[in-house]
């Protein structure tokens, strides 16, 4: 099956995009990206390769690896511009995050936000993940002027994550971890249209989902449309997406 991702020019995560990328290319799927002008290979956030502080708070040695290859892919090199997506062709829909500035460009986008209508309406499987869920948050249905999530059952990242993850980098770093003044949950949840909707997951800041182990991870599934919180969900957010291709 062929599966849209679409991407800012830069700043995206990267385990958030290499993670589902290399589970559903093995499963044999196609995976498309788009920027908005197609003009070049999208770059993810440089700080989550190197390391936000002295080395650490960035992705982990496999998520990277996986990056690397990605990198050297023709369908990565070379994206659809948005203008000239046409959702009908794809049988599914994934919206990852990432928290740098460059995120903006990509959560911020008008056109982008009436292609993605356009493919929820088509009722095919719909993922998204962290600051993703944001994309959707932001989208309005055509038919009743609400979010598109209004009425699902949603997770993204939590209040608690995003908090901390500033406050512990902030003297370092301002106001990385801060992509708006609104925390994403609050953003979220006054999207839908009853708080009790919004569903935060165990707290945990220090371990993330692995190839192997899902112990840690969360992800919250509405019909067609799948939601994850961070980077740790990534790999149980990737297999529970192939599973509803299926």
């Amino acid at each position: 099956m062929r599966i849209l991702l679409p991407l800012p020019d830069r700043d995206f995560d990267v385990t958030e995009v290499a993670v589902p990328w290399k589970l559903l290319t093995g499963l044999g799927h196609e995976v498309v990206f788009a920027t908005e002008g197609g003009d070049g290979p999208p770059a993810a956030d440089p700080l989550l390769l190197t390391g936000v502080l002295f080395g650490q708070l960035g992705a982990e040695p496999e998520p990277k690896e996986f990056y690397e290859r990605l990198t050297g892919e023709a369908a990565f090199r070379h994206p659809v511009a948005w203008a000239d997506l046409r959702p009908e062709a794809y049988d599914g829909l994934i919206l990852p995050g990432g928290h740098a500035p460059g995120m903006r460009q990509y959560l911020g986008s008008g056109l982008l936000r009436e292609k993605i209508a356009e493919f929820w309406r088509l009722d095919r499987p719909v993922g998204a993940i962290c600051h993703g869920v944001l994309a959707l948050a932001r989208t309005r249905d055509p038919a009743t002027g609400r979010s598109l999530l209004a009425g699902r059952r949603t997770t993204c990242l939590p209040g608690y994550m995003e908090r901390t993850a500033y406050y512990l980098t902030a003297w370092r770093r301002g106001r990385y971890y801060r992509t708006y003044p609104a925390y994403v949950q609050d953003e979220v949840v006054a999207a839908l249209a009853d708080p009790a909707q919004f569903e935060r997951g165990p707290v945990e800041l220090r371990r993330r989902g692995t190839a192997t182990d899902d112990t840690p991870a969360f992800v919250v599934q509405d019909g067609n449309y799948l939601s994850a919180r961070w980077p740790g969900d990534a790999y149980l957010f990737a297999r529970r997406f192939a599973t509803m291709l299926t």
